[in-house]
């Protein structure tokens, strides 16, 4: 069942533009409503690691997490379809230098992959790693899987917006949405207050490094992910003392991280520095529903590292409850005022 009516969404970063974009793909009509400007949020950064959970201690939330992934490439190709432009969209895998030490844990991942993941998803040991963004290892041990993804997160935002505008959906920028007016409340960390939670600030930069076809590299808490654009995103940091947009020495030191990590990177320019807050639930998990007590509000909240990964699931979740009045919504994502 659709609705005639217009469907308002507040936010126009990757959660609120996913909405969007599966009510309309459902038949229903929708605008967004933006009080800056597309991506003005963390949704805008430089990153676009669609990565899975570990395999281990298995739980509903990986399992809505796997899910996405698994249909994100044919998700993300009707948007670009329908837009005519570019997601930055890749199956392009992964690989992060492991210890000897820890080859037991590593099998029992290996293991447990198995267990979970489709046929097609394969994790495995290699003791090579070749291409522009090798990354070293002290033993000669890379673990990859071909299940990880990337996005170019400011061509997705951009694609989706196309793709929503050449449905017949609206998107107005620089206009607060109007806080008595029933909407889907995406709105990033402004929005989380009453929910509970924090922003976490992150920063990450883009590199001037070509190698669009090898798998991004995790390595020491960090994220080397090759682009379509003939750059590579790395970040993040997690700050939660400043809640500025400022970068930093911190992100200086990310950056030298990265180039020890990839010599490849070694001389690559710097092309774009970015620093955002991060909307992190108190279950870590994403805030998705019924707004307690405000009939007609859903909420579409806390992507915070895997809002990009998460979006096509969120985006069927919030569909169900705004077109037919059906809550999808597993326990751990609802919405408890703070």
């Amino acid at each position: 069942m659709t609705s005639e009516k217009i469907i308002t969404v507040a936010g126009a970063g990757i959660f609120g533009l996913s909405c969007a974009w599966e009510i309309l793909r459902r038949g229903g009509a929708v605008r967004v409503i933006e009080a800056q400007h597309i991506g003005a949020g963390s949704s805008g950064g430089t990153v676009g690691a669609l990565a899975p959970h570990a395999p281990e201690t298995w739980n509903p939330k990986k399992q809505i997490q796997l899910d996405a992934l698994i249909g994100a490439a044919d998700w993300w190709r009707e948007i670009e379809d329908h837009a005519g432009l570019p997601s930055g969209y890749g199956r392009t895998g992964r690989l992060q230098p492991i210890a000897a030490s820890a080859l037991s844990r590593i099998e029992a991942r290996i293991a447990g992959a198995r267990q979970y993941w489709p046929d097609w998803a394969r994790m495995e040991i290699r003791r090579e790693a070749e291409g522009p963004l090798a990354p070293l290892s002290a033993d000669g041990l890379w673990l990859y899987d071909n299940l990880t993804a990337r996005l170019h997160p400011r061509l997705a935002l951009a694609a989706l917006a196309g793709a929503i505008r050449a449905k017949g959906g609206e998107i107005i920028e620089g206009t607060p949405a109007d806080p008595e007016t029933p909407a889907i409340w995406a709105t990033g960390t402004a929005g989380l207050a009453p929910f509970g939670g924090n922003g976490v600030k992150g920063q990450s930069a883009l590199l001037a490094f070509a190698a669009p076809d090898a798998p991004q590299v995790f390595a020491d808490a960090l994220h080397l992910v090759p682009h379509v654009d003939g750059t590579v995103g790395i970040g993040s940091t997690s700050e939660r003392e400043v809640m500025d947009l400022a970068t930093d020495d911190q992100l200086d030191a990310l950056i030298i991280k990265a180039r020890a990590i990839c010599p490849g990177l070694e001389g690559a320019a710097v092309v774009d520095r970015w620093a955002g807050i991060r909307p992190r639930a108190k279950s870590r998990a994403p805030l998705i529903g019924a707004w307690p007590g405000r009939p007609g509000h859903i909420v579409a909240n806390g992507g915070f590292k895997i809002g990009f990964g998460m979006a096509p699931a969120v985006a069927g979740m919030v569909a169900d409850l705004a077109l037919e009045g059906r809550d999808t919504v597993p326990e751990d994502f609802r919405t408890p005022l703070a």
